[in-house]
Order: C-alpha cells, then structure tokens, then sequence
C-alpha cells in the first residue's frame, strides 16, 4: 500500500507561482511512474505532467511551458512547479504514483484568480 501527502496548493493571482509537492510513504514496490492530474467540477481527471524513472516526462498541451514536474527520489518525492498560472488552471491536482497498480492523493486545491 503506498499513501501518497500533497502540499501546497492555495490562491494566487492570474501570472503567479505555486509549487505542489507529494511525498509517498508506505511502499515495498519501486515506483515506475508519478505525476500530477487536475479535476475540473464536473469532469473527469486530466493529465498534467508525469514523469518515469528515467526522468522521461510528458506534459499536457495546456501546460507545457509553464508547469516543471520534477523528483527528489532520496525523499520519495514528486514536485510540480506552476509559473505563469491562469484562471483556467483552478481545479483540484492530485498526485499520482504507478507501483504496480495506480496510487492517489487526496487532492489539493488551486485556485488562481483572474
């Protein structure tokens, strides 16, 4: 079992800066895969960014440019730096760990205002 803690989400205004960060805890099995998805009210989860153990990442269109996914593997820790936000970047962002079945936080909230 792997519980995944997410930390810094809040309000900033439209071109600020936040930075999210998920440390795991709890795993026996390495872990392949982490990132970030974001939940729209209403809709279904969406990819932000992950990133493998080789340090491949991929990140949505929406984002590119602007979001850096990183890890601290010492730490067990997955962070997403967001630059340049937007009002359309408001949603819950969970955090998301692949060890051999998918792992979840329990989501924080950003919301960037206009």
């Amino acid at each position: 079992q792997v519980q995944m803690e997410e930390s810094g989400g809040g309000l900033v205004q439209s071109g600020g800066s936040l930075r999210l960060s998920c440390v795991a805890s709890g795993t026996r099995t390495s872990i392949k895969i982490r990132g970030w998805y974001r939940q729209y009210p209403g809709k279904q989860r969406e990819l932000v960014a992950t990133i493998s153990n080789s340090g491949s990442t991929n990140y949505a269109a929406s984002v590119k440019g602007r979001f850096t996914i990183s890890t601290d593997n010492a730490k067990n820790t997955v962070n997403l730096q967001m630059h340049s936000l937007k009002p359309e970047d408001t949603a819950v962002y969970y955090c998301y760990a692949w060890a051999q079945e998918p792992y979840w936080g329990q989501g924080t909230q950003v919301t960037v205002s206009s």
